[in-house]
């Protein structure tokens, strides 16, 4: 996957300007949140198990080996196999072994981010394997030749019409606008994928300890034809994954459905544990779990480990008014949103994804929305600081937070320039109440007026409020 976030600001420009985009995500700025209220309303002890689900994962995160060595070796007891990969390239060449030892010629996929984030789909094509993703939004997807712009709704950045075009143009069947007709066009197509492949390749929602078990949560059921009709499953996923027991599995598919899409709870949730055992009616015969590390360990000894917390529920950027505006490729890697302005830097690295973090009105909807309590806007600043201390941050940046600091520190100083600037402000704007255009501040009035101020400062307003409560 090409990265494109350096071009982040153009890419948001573009992306402002998209007519089809701006529709498609009226479900992020109004469905999803809408949805996840009405679910939580359901569930009085929603904030507790936020709570619960925060501290056994603070536990776990500082367990992480132990858990970790204890789902090996019921995965071994079980008869499958584990792999532990330190970088993508590990995974990438541990993936495409497994299938050649099977001699595979096809592997259908289930929707997975980490198989995103190791770019394993081109690995496979470029070394004769082909990847069918099953995902309903992934299959669309491959057929464009795009990358999800959503963790959990990979194709929302579409509209009917768009998937209408692209099955006709693949398909070679009438074109439809029924949502209905466009699903069994794409069952018909799959149904051969799934019955023909070699191996088939998933991601893991979360990892068992207790039992070596592996679960994945689905809406369409591609995931268990993707699991137990091929001779070979590998599961593909992280590390930080992992839980001690079944009952606290439970604990955190509690939360993620609510917070993903508003559901009680996810369609289908599959268990897989181990291959298939004598008087097993289906199941693979070969089972492999792939860890991924890539730069996750080094999170866990630095101000970045609560990111670990992430359960994937994509909650942040549901809610995220500038995800909301511009959608999830214009971030320009895999993660995008607050949850991916904070794990882009660790994993391309700071000086490529430094206007990520950046990208924040810091309205803190995104920490309040986690099921797991993850301090979003604190993390994006860990980063700001990290780009500000390497020099990344634009010259003009660096000599204007230098103006603010001087002045900052000198109050007197600061509530005279305030005043000033306030009146000026204000009478910019004149009788409209509205500035248009403002030097230094054209990122903000080249899309939308700038409302004027009162005239008079935050501390002049609250000093006259306070004496008129007194006198009253």
């Amino acid at each position: 996957m090409q990265i494109t976030s350096p071009d982040f600001k153009d890419n948001a420009r573009i992306a402002l300007q998209d007519v089809g985009l701006q529709k498609a995500l009226g479900n992020v700025k109004t469905g999803f949140p809408h949805k996840r209220a009405a679910a939580i309303a359901r569930l009085p002890e929603f904030e507790q198990l936020r709570d619960e689900a925060r501290d056994l994962k603070n536990h776990i995160i500082e367990h992480l080996d132990l858990y970790l060595e204890a789902f090996e070796a019921k995965v071994l007891e079980n008869g499958g196999h584990v792999h532990w990969c330190r970088t993508a390239d590990e995974a990438r060449q541990t993936i495409l072994k497994i299938c050649q030892d099977k001699q595979a010629r096809t592997v259908t996929k289930g929707k997975s981010m980490v198989t995103e984030e190791i770019n394993l789909n081109e690995y496979l094509e470029a070394n004769g394997v082909t990847p069918v993703e099953t995902d309903l939004g992934e299959y669309i997807l491959q057929l464009r030749g795009e990358h999800p712009s959503h963790i959990i709704a990979p194709a929302i950045h579409l509209n009917l019409e768009d998937v209408s075009e692209t099955f006709h143009a693949h398909h070679h069947k009438p074109k439809s606008m029924d949502p209905a007709v466009l699903m069994q066009e794409a069952r018909e197509e799959l149904r051969t994928k799934f019955v023909a492949a070699d191996v088939g390749i998933t991601g893991a929602n979360f990892l068992v300890a207790e039992t070596g078990s592996s679960i994945i949560v689905t809406n369409e059921g591609n995931g268990d034809l993707t699991q137990t009709l091929p001779k070979t499953h590998i599961v593909v996923t992280s590390i930080e994954k992992v839980v001690p027991t079944l009952e606290d599995m439970t604990l955190f598919l509690r939360l993620l459905a609510r917070s993903a899409t508003g559901q009680e709870f996810t369609v289908y949730n599959t268990l897989s544990t181990g291959p298939r055992r004598p008087g097993d009616q289906d199941g693979p015969e070969d089972y492999h779990v792939v860890l991924v590390d890539n730069g996750r360990s080094d999170m866990i000894a630095s101000e970045l480990r609560e990111m670990l917390r992430c359960i994937r529920c994509a909650a942040c950027m549901n809610h995220c008014p500038v995800y909301g505006a511009i959608g999830g490729h214009s971030y320009g890697w895999v993660y995008p949103g607050p949850m991916g302005s904070v794990l882009t830097p660790q994993m391309i690295g700071i000086e490529q994804a430094a206007l990520l973090p950046n990208a924040s009105t810091f309205c803190g909807k995104c920490e309040s929305v986690c099921p797991v309590r993850i301090p979003l806007p604190k993390l994006m600043r860990h980063w700001r600081r990290d780009e500000f201390e390497k020099h990344l941050t634009p010259g003009a940046a660096r000599w204007g937070l230098g103006v603010w600091s001087f002045v900052a520190r000198r109050p007197a100083l600061y509530r005279q320039l305030t005043r000033i600037g306030s009146r000026v402000l204000r009478s910019l704007a004149g009788k409209k109440g509205r500035i248009s255009k403002l030097p230094l501040a054209s990122g903000w009035t080249d899309g939308r007026e700038m409302p004027a101020p009162s005239g008079k400062t935050f501390m002049q307003q609250w000093q006259e409020q306070q004496k008129a409560r007194q006198s009253s």
